[in-house]
Protein backbone atom coordinates (compact mmCIF):
# COMPACT_ATOMS: atom_id res chain seq x y z
CA UNK A 1 0.00 0.00 0.00
CA UNK A 2 1.18 3.48 -0.83
CA UNK A 3 0.51 6.77 0.95
CA UNK A 4 -0.85 9.70 -1.08
CA UNK A 5 -1.17 13.28 0.15
CA UNK A 6 -4.77 14.47 -0.29
CA UNK A 7 -4.35 18.02 1.00
CA UNK A 8 -4.68 20.00 4.20
CA UNK A 9 -6.86 18.86 7.06
CA UNK A 10 -7.32 22.35 8.51
CA UNK A 11 -10.88 23.63 8.21
CA UNK A 12 -12.32 20.16 7.53
CA UNK A 13 -15.31 19.95 9.86
CA UNK A 14 -17.53 17.05 10.86
CA UNK A 15 -20.04 16.50 8.05
CA UNK A 16 -17.82 18.04 5.37
CA UNK A 17 -17.22 16.33 2.03
CA UNK A 18 -14.44 17.28 -0.38
CA UNK A 19 -13.56 16.15 -3.92
CA UNK A 20 -9.84 15.54 -4.43
CA UNK A 21 -7.69 14.06 -7.18
CA UNK A 22 -5.11 11.73 -5.67
CA UNK A 23 -2.78 9.47 -7.60
CA UNK A 24 -4.93 9.87 -10.72
CA UNK A 25 -8.14 8.93 -8.89
CA UNK A 26 -11.14 11.11 -8.09
CA UNK A 27 -11.99 10.63 -4.41
CA UNK A 28 -14.49 12.01 -1.95
CA UNK A 29 -12.93 12.59 1.45
CA UNK A 30 -15.31 13.15 4.31
CA UNK A 31 -15.28 13.55 8.03
CA UNK A 32 -17.76 12.21 10.57
CA UNK A 33 -17.65 11.92 14.36
CA UNK A 34 -15.34 8.89 14.06
CA UNK A 35 -12.78 10.58 11.80
CA UNK A 36 -11.99 10.72 8.10
CA UNK A 37 -13.00 8.39 5.29
CA UNK A 38 -12.27 8.21 1.55
CA UNK A 39 -14.33 6.66 -1.24
CA UNK A 40 -14.19 6.66 -5.02
CA UNK A 41 -16.10 9.82 -6.01
CA UNK A 42 -18.30 8.31 -8.72
CA UNK A 43 -21.68 6.72 -8.05
CA UNK A 44 -21.91 3.39 -9.92
CA UNK A 45 -25.54 4.08 -10.82
CA UNK A 46 -25.16 7.00 -13.25
CA UNK A 47 -21.81 8.61 -12.51
CA UNK A 48 -22.69 11.47 -10.15
CA UNK A 49 -20.01 12.90 -7.90
CA UNK A 50 -20.64 11.56 -4.43
CA UNK A 51 -18.79 14.57 -3.02
CA UNK A 52 -21.89 16.60 -3.96
CA UNK A 53 -24.00 14.27 -1.80
CA UNK A 54 -25.00 14.31 1.85
CA UNK A 55 -23.80 12.47 4.95
CA UNK A 56 -26.77 10.94 6.74
CA UNK A 57 -27.75 8.11 9.08
CA UNK A 58 -30.22 5.32 8.46
CA UNK A 59 -33.16 3.58 10.17
CA UNK A 60 -32.08 0.49 12.11
CA UNK A 61 -34.41 -2.20 13.48
CA UNK A 62 -34.07 -2.55 17.26
CA UNK A 63 -36.87 -5.08 17.70
CA UNK A 64 -39.92 -6.33 15.85
CA UNK A 65 -41.92 -3.29 14.77
CA UNK A 66 -39.47 -0.78 16.27
CA UNK A 67 -36.80 1.20 14.49
CA UNK A 68 -34.48 4.03 15.43
CA UNK A 69 -32.44 6.48 13.40
CA UNK A 70 -28.80 5.50 13.84
CA UNK A 71 -25.33 5.56 12.23
CA UNK A 72 -25.45 9.35 11.78
CA UNK A 73 -22.68 10.47 9.41
CA UNK A 74 -21.90 6.88 8.35
CA UNK A 75 -23.97 6.85 5.15
CA UNK A 76 -23.22 8.90 2.03
CA UNK A 77 -26.27 9.62 -0.15
CA UNK A 78 -25.77 10.28 -3.86
CA UNK A 79 -27.20 13.67 -4.92
CA UNK A 80 -28.82 12.45 -8.15
CA UNK A 81 -30.96 9.44 -7.25
CA UNK A 82 -30.39 8.87 -3.55
CA UNK A 83 -28.24 5.74 -3.69
CA UNK A 84 -26.69 5.24 -0.26
CA UNK A 85 -23.23 3.91 0.59
CA UNK A 86 -21.63 2.87 3.86
CA UNK A 87 -18.60 5.17 4.28
CA UNK A 88 -16.53 2.46 5.99
CA UNK A 89 -16.95 -0.32 3.42
CA UNK A 90 -18.22 1.49 0.30
CA UNK A 91 -21.07 -1.03 -0.01
CA UNK A 92 -24.49 0.11 -1.19
CA UNK A 93 -27.20 -0.19 1.45
CA UNK A 94 -29.75 -1.59 -1.01
CA UNK A 95 -27.51 -4.16 -2.76
CA UNK A 96 -24.37 -4.58 -0.65
CA UNK A 97 -23.21 -7.71 -2.48
CA UNK A 98 -23.65 -6.23 -5.96
CA UNK A 99 -23.03 -2.50 -5.78
CA UNK A 100 -20.22 -0.62 -4.08
CA UNK A 101 -17.64 2.10 -4.45
CA UNK A 102 -14.00 1.61 -3.52
CA UNK A 103 -13.16 2.57 0.06
CA UNK A 104 -9.71 3.71 1.20
CA UNK A 105 -7.98 4.28 4.52
CA UNK A 106 -7.31 7.93 5.34
CA UNK A 107 -5.55 9.53 8.29
CA UNK A 108 -4.40 12.95 9.41
CA UNK A 109 -0.65 13.35 9.70
CA UNK A 110 1.11 16.63 10.51
CA UNK A 111 -1.93 18.62 9.35
CA UNK A 112 -2.25 16.73 6.04
CA UNK A 113 -4.75 14.09 4.91
CA UNK A 114 -3.02 10.89 3.81
CA UNK A 115 -4.92 8.31 1.73
CA UNK A 116 -3.62 4.78 1.40
CA UNK A 117 -4.15 2.65 -1.71
CA UNK A 118 -2.14 0.40 -4.04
Amino acid sequence: MNDHDAGVAKGFGVGDLRHVEVGGRGLVIGRNKDGYFALADTCPHQGSRLSDGTLIGTPVAISSGHIKYDREGMILRCPWHGWEFDVESGHSLCEPDRSRVAAYQVREEVGRLIVQFP
